[in-house]
This record gives structure tokens, sequence and C-alpha cells, in this order.
């Protein structure tokens, strides 16, 4: 090594010392290119499942399936989870997964319409939409459950969270007690018993069974009384007529999507909450015999997170969604939406932080500012991941799995454009989508 003034490193003490800074050119390329170049900056391609759309730093395709992702060992559960705020493009998205998964051999169940969107996607795979509300005939009796199952624990277990949506409050052991020996008596009277019969059940109690359980009958009463009030809502209230008689419907267990319609309850949180666990009991009845894996799919779940029962009702099919060959797919808008559900440290706020917990999947599409932090605390996001959210467009979205992120541009075919459009109503008839872009 020479020690003249063109020296590239130098020694002290045998050690070696930076000489001069190399100044090379700036050299810009496309994602495409420089993904060739740097491989490890980008994760392996994910084509699994039907296609989604394109990898916005690669230009690969994006394919998605929850079942075959979860069979390669890429998640550790099916659920998925989707936010974003209004008018970027969940909706769209949420469909058009449906709609190609049902050519891909899976089936759609939503067991709960709250804004009637989802008809649209039925009728245009030949699915079935049940529509719940006033001056509509169709009539579900939840208590109407697949025959050869253990029904009786399904049904007392549905009996106390209605019953516990219309009192605003968690049932006692007495009540639950009531409760039980009322839907035994009226199951001794009919195979299929209807609310109805509950409800009568729970007024008069059975003499042998109330000295069974060495409880005077006048106590059993007053035990009873107040679910009895809370029941009396779907019997004689306001929601009389959709739930308090023997089923009007028979579905096809292979149907490839069916749709539970309640947008007629409008704004009525506590109406449709209630129709929400009744409709969903029976539809997860009705359909048991299918074997087909089932997208189950809670679209504007801020609406029903609210309530403490149906989020435990959410909680136990979350759980046992591997079991049952089901990927449940929740649908936000804003991460903060929990505040609405309770406090930090409630039960209802970490019933519902279990849920996201639950999600192997997230999908987050833009994030306003003031979101980010939160947000990330929630799904476990990096800093660069971050500060992606604010600036994502319309259509595209952050796919966050347990080994592996992509940038996703969600493509539409233009036959999918009208059935998925969710903004019809805020734009000119004149200015009609070609497709090629998620709305």
């Amino acid at each position: 090594m020479k020690s003249g003034g063109d020296t590239r490193m130098r020694t002290r003490a045998g050690r070696y010392l930076a000489g001069p800074r190399l100044r090379l050119p700036a050299h810009r390329a496309s994602s495409a290119t420089l993904a060739g170049a740097y491989p490890f900056l980008t994760a392996g391609p994910c084509d699994l499942g039907v296609p989604v759309g394109l990898d916005a730093l690669t230009g690969a395709p994006f394919c998605f399936d929850p079942w075959a992702l979860y069979g390669s060992g890429e998640l550790t559960n099916p659920n998925v989870l989707l936010a974003g705020v209004i008018g970027q493009g969940k909706s769209s998205l949420a469909k058009s997964i449906a709609m190609r998964s049902i050519t891909a051999g899976r089936s759609v169940y939503v067991p709960g319409d709250p804004k009637g969107e989802w008809a649209p996607v039925a009728q245009a795979v030949g699915g079935t939409v049940l529509r719940l509300g006033p001056g509509q005939s169709t009539r579900l009796n939840p208590l109407d459950v697949t025959a050869g199952t253990d029904s009786h624990g399904p049904r007392v277990r549905l009996l106390a969270a209605v019953a516990a949506l219309t009192l605003h409050r968690e049932l006692g052991a007495a009540e639950h007690g009531a409760l039980d020996a009322a839907l035994a008596l009226a199951e001794r009277q009919r195979p299929v018993p209807t609310l109805a019969a509950v409800l009568e059940a729970l007024v008069t109690p059975d003499a042998r069974a109330s000295h069974d359980d060495h409880v005077r009958v006048e106590d059993r009463k007053l035990e009873g009384r107040e679910v009895s009030h809370g029941l009396r809502r779907l019997v004689r209230g306001d929601l009389a007529g959709f739930f308090d008689g023997p089923t009007t419907e028979r579905l096809d267990p292979s149907a490839p999507i069916v749709v539970l319609d309640l947008s007629l309850f409008g704004s009525d949180e506590d109406a449709l909450a209630l129709a929400m666990t009744c409709g969903s009991a029976w539809l997860e009845g009705t359909l048991a015999g299918s074997a087909l894996p089932r997208w189950v799919v809670y679209d504007e779940a801020w609406r029903v997170l609210r309530h403490v029962p149906l989020v435990r009702r959410m909680q136990s099919q979350w759980k046992l969604s591997r079991a049952h060959g089901i990927a449940n797919l929740m649908v936000l808008h804003r991460l903060s939406d929990l505040d609405a559900i309770g406090h930090r440290g409630s039960e209802a706020r970490a019933l519902a932080e279990g849920l996201l917990a639950d999600c192997s999947t997230r999908v987050i599409y833009r994030q306003e500012a003031d979101q980010l932090a939160g947000t990330a605390a929630l799904l476990g996001l990096t800093r660069p991941e971050q500060d992606l959210l604010p600036v994502l467009p319309r259509g595209t979205g952050l796919w966050k799995m347990p080994r592996r992120t992509h940038v996703v541009h969600h493509l539409l075919h233009p036959l999918e454009a009208d059935v998925v459009d969710t903004d019809a109503a805020m734009r000119d008839d004149t200015n009609q989508r070609t497709g090629g872009w998620s709305g």
C-alpha cells in the first residue's frame, strides 16, 4: 500500500481508517426494477387465491384466499379486518372478493346488511336475499335450529343474549334459571318452540319443574318477570311479526350467498342488534349443513360492536372459525370507532379488541392523520407502514399479514363496477365509471 496522496485506505496502529468518501451519482428506477435489484426490500408474491389487484411495489398480481393461505402456514387464522375512511373503496373490495370467491367454490353469508347494499351482489350471482322489516312478510324463528343437533344449549344462549339486549344489562343467575326452565317447557310442548311459547312459559311457569328445582312457582314467576318484559318486545312490541312465529322461509344450504337485508330498520340501533342476533341465529342453524368454506361478512361492524351480547356471539364465531371452515370479514371506518364501544378496560372494549387480535389479515385503507397513532398501536404497524396510511390513494390498501406486508391496488372489472358501486346516488348519471379502479 502506497503512502502517497492517492491512498484509498491508511492504517494506524494496525487499524484501517476511512479514506475519501465515494461520490456516486444518484440512481432512479421503477419499483419493479429496484425490487429485482434488491429483492429483500419487498415480500414475495402472494399468488394463492382469487385475484384482488396489483402489488404497488412490484407490479405483480396480488391474490388472496384465507383458507389456502392458512393451509400454507402464512396465516394463523382466516379472519380479516378491513378498515378505512368513507369513500376509499372498502365496500367495493369486500364485495368483489365475495363475488370472486364464489367462483372459486366458496360461499358467502351476510348476517346483517344495515344499508341494503349487498342485495345487488346476491342477485348478480344467483344468491338469496331475505328482507326483514316493516311491510315484509318474511318471518324467521330463531329457535328453529337444524334437526339432530344439541338444540337446547344454543337456544337458551340465544334467548339470554336477546333478553340482555332488550334489558340493556346482563341476566342474573335466577333469571337464567327461569329462562332455561321456560324454554324446556316450550320444547316439551312442540319440537320447534317459538319465542311466543317461551314468553308464555315465563309468565306461567311449570309447577313440576319448579318443584324439581326447589323453587316455588311464585318465586320462579318473579325471577322471570323482567326477562319476560324483555322478550315481549319481539312478540307484542315494535319487533312483533318478525321472529315470533314459525319460519316462512326455507334456504338451500348450497346457495352461493345469503344476505339478511335489515335496511328497513333504519337507524334504530337496538332493533338492528336484535334483528341481527335473531336472524343470524336462524341462518346459522339453516346453513349448518353446508360443507363449503364460507365468508361471513360484518359490514358496518361499528353499529353492532356497541352491543356486548352480540359481540360475545361474534367472538364465539371468531374462535370457532377454523373448526367450522369460516372466514370472518369485519368492516370498520376507523379504529377509533372502538371508543364509542366502551372505555379502555371495559368488557365491551376488551371483547372488540379481542376480535381485532383474532384477525390474522388486516387491510387498512387511507386513515386521517389524527387516527395514525391509535391505528398503529392496535394493529402493530411499523413506522413506515403508519406513515403510508394518510397518503394511500383511493382503492389502494395496506395488507398486513403475520409475515408479510403488501400495498395493493384493487382492480375492478367493468362488469363488476355497477354491482359493487356504493356511490351511485352521489354521482351524475352521465359520469359513468368504466372500471379499472375501485371506489
